[in-house]
C-alpha cells in the first residue's frame, strides 16, 4: 500500500512539474518550440521578428530571462552572434552556457550554403561558416523540430516519447505543406533579386533563381555605381522581382524598380516579420505566394 502510494505521488508531481523555462533567439524557434514542448514548456523569445535577425537590440528584460532559463536556443551559423554569445555571458547561468546541457544550437545538421573562400572583413558580414539563414527552408524546419524534441526529451526523460511524437507529427505536417508549396511554384522560371542574401535555402528548396542582392556585400549599402550595376543584370537576365525583407527601407529597392520596371514585394524572413506571417507555416506560406504571385 505504501508503495503504491509512493507512486501515485510520484505521477502526481510529473503531471503537475512546472514548465521548463526555455529562451529562444528567434520567433521561429519559439513557435516549433511551443509545438513540441506543449504546456510543459514556457517560452520567452529575444528578437520580435520585425529586425534585422543580425542585429537584434540588447534588451535588460532577456538577460533576466536568460537567468532563469533551463534552456537556450539558437539557430546558429553565426546569425545571433552580435548579441547573443554576450547575452549568454551576462546572464551567468551556467545551466545554458555553450557546451553546457541547457544550451542548443541547432545548426549541426545544416549543409551550409555560400560558405565563403575569403574571410577578410572587406567582403561584409562575413560568416565563417555559411549562411545563416536556413530557417526558411522547411526541409530545415523539419530538422529543427526533432531537434528541439530530442532535447526536450534529454532535459525532460519522462516526457521523452512525448516529445518525439509531437515532433515527428509536426515534421510530418510540414511534408505534406512542402508537397504542396512546391506543386504552387512548379515550372516556373523566377528570377529575383533580394536586400539581403537571406533566401539562399529557400530559392533553393524551390528552384527560384536569385540573380543578385542590392547589397553588393553582405551588410554593406550600395552607392550608385552598385545600383546602376545590377540594374544592368537585371535588364539583362529579364529580372522583374525585387524582394524587400520587411525591416529594409524601401527606399533603393524603389529606385531599382523605377530603372528596370520590376515590381518590389515586401517579405517576411521570420514570423512576425508581417501580420501574415503569425507562424512558422503561415511564414512559409507568405513567401511562397510571394513569388508565385
Amino acid at each position: 500500500m505504501k508503495t503504491f502510494i509512493t507512486a501515485l505521488l510520484l505521477l502526481a508531481g510529473w503531471l503537475h512539474a512546472a514548465p521548463l523555462n526555455i529562451v529562444v533567439t528567434l520567433p521561429d524557434l519559439a513557435d516549433i518550440t511551443r509545438q513540441v514542448g506543449g504546456d510543459q514548456v514556457e517560452i520567452f523569445t529575444i528578437a520580435s521578428g520585425r529586425e534585422d535577425p543580425h542585429n537584434v537590440p540588447l534588451k535588460p528584460s532577456a538577460i533576466t530571462k536568460l537567468a532563469k532559463a533551463d534552456l537556450f536556443i539558437q539557430l546558429g551559423l553565426g546569425l545571433e552572434y552580435a548579441y547573443a554569445p554576450a547575452l549568454v555571458k551576462e546572464s551567468r547561468n551556467l545551466k545554458i552556457q555553450p557546451d553546457a546541457p541547457g544550451f542548443l544550437d541547432l545548426s549541426g545538421g545544416v549543409r551550409p550554403l555560400d560558405v565563403p573562400t575569403n574571410l577578410d572583413r572587406k567582403g561584409g558580414d562575413v560568416h565563417p561558416n555559411g549562411n545563416s539563414h536556413y530557417n526558411i527552408d522547411p526541409v530545415y524546419g523539419q530538422m529543427i523540430a526533432r531537434g528541439i524534441a530530442a532535447k526536450l526529451g534529454q532535459m525532460r526523460p519522462e516526457s521523452a516519447a512525448l516529445f518525439k511524437a509531437n515532433g515527428e507529427r509536426y515534421a510530418a505536417m510540414l511534408q505534406g505543406r512542402i508537397v504542396a508549396w512546391k506543386a504552387k511554384l512548379a515550372g516556373r522560371s523566377i528570377k529575383f533579386v533580394s536586400y539581403h542574401p537571406d533566401l539562399s535555402y529557400f530559392a533553393a528548396r524551390f528552384g527560384l533563381t536569385q540573380v543578385g542582392t542590392i547589397q553588393p556585400k553582405p551588410g554593406v549599402e550600395p552607392g550608385p555605381r552598385d545600383i546602376q550595376a545590377l540594374a544592368q543584370t537585371m535588364k539583362q537576365q529579364g529580372v522583374k522581382l525585387i524582394v524587400k525583407e520587411s525591416f529594409y527601407s524601401d527606399r533603393i529597392p524603389n529606385q531599382l524598380a523605377q530603372i528596370t520596371g520590376a515590381k518590389v514585394v515586401n517579405i517576411p524572413i521570420l514570423v512576425n516579420g508581417t501580420p501574415a506571417a503569425k507562424d512558422y507555416v503561415a511564414l512559409i506560406d507568405t513567401l511562397v505566394d510571394a513569388f508565385a504571385k
